[in-house]
């Protein structure tokens, strides 16, 4: 395993980056080998630690975990305990993505963009000179892929990287689609028409 640990606002001591060590390849290892890259980030905001975990293993898959405590490690074994349940909720899904060949996936190419959210575009409460104040800004743009996948699928990975939205290429007919958190707990799953491929034509 990669394994990268940094800290913000924080000194990473020895004894720290060895237990995030053992315990990632603990969690981690029984379901993808040493085919991982991991990263963990420790930060200290006043008297509240926080963590987050981030993983990216075989066939594109990203796991992510975040968890905060008065104290850094109960703050990462909280990320790490989390990552640990949504793999266990996968274990079988998972186990057999580990067995096949890696073949990659059919993926979309895409562009994706990150826009200043509600309320920051103008902090001084001035209008835009342009008179653009209806066009978000845009803060950063980087270049995505849309993988192609299962329902199934989407729903697994959105759930290990902790997403609240997916949109994915249905692989049983080549449509875009989308799923998403609703608030209720459940799974919204938008297919819509007129956009799938030459299998699923509209009649």
């Amino acid at each position: 395993m990669q394994l990268s640990v940094k800290g913000k606002q924080l000194d990473i001591g020895n004894a720290l980056r060895a237990h995030v060590e053992t315990s990632l390849e603990r969690i981690l290892g029984k379901y993808f080998g040493d085919a991982i890259v991991a990263r963990v980030t420790l930060s200290r905001e006043a008297h509240l630690y926080r963590a987050s975990v981030s993983a990216h293993v075989g066939r594109n898959i990203l796991l992510e975990a975040q968890g905060e405590a008065g104290e850094p490690y109960p703050a990462f074994d909280t990320a790490a305990e989390r990552l640990s349940k949504r793999l266990r909720r996968h274990k079988r899904r998972l186990r057999s993505h580990h067995k096949e060949n890696p073949v990659e996936l059919e993926s979309v190419p895409a562009q994706k963009y990150i826009l200043v959210g509600p309320g920051n575009e103008n902090p001084g409460g001035e209008e835009s000179p342009d008179g653009s104040d209806d066009q978000p800004m845009v803060v950063a743009e980087m270049a995505a892929e849309i993988p192609s996948l299962t329902v199934s699928e989407a729903v697994m990975r959105m759930d290990l990287a902790d997403l609240p939205a997916m949109m994915f290429r249905n692989s049983a007919h080549g449509g875009l689609n989308m799923i998403y958190r609703r608030a209720d707990g459940n799974i919204g799953w938008l297919d819509p028409r007129g956009n799938r491929g030459t299998d699923g034509q509209e009649s």
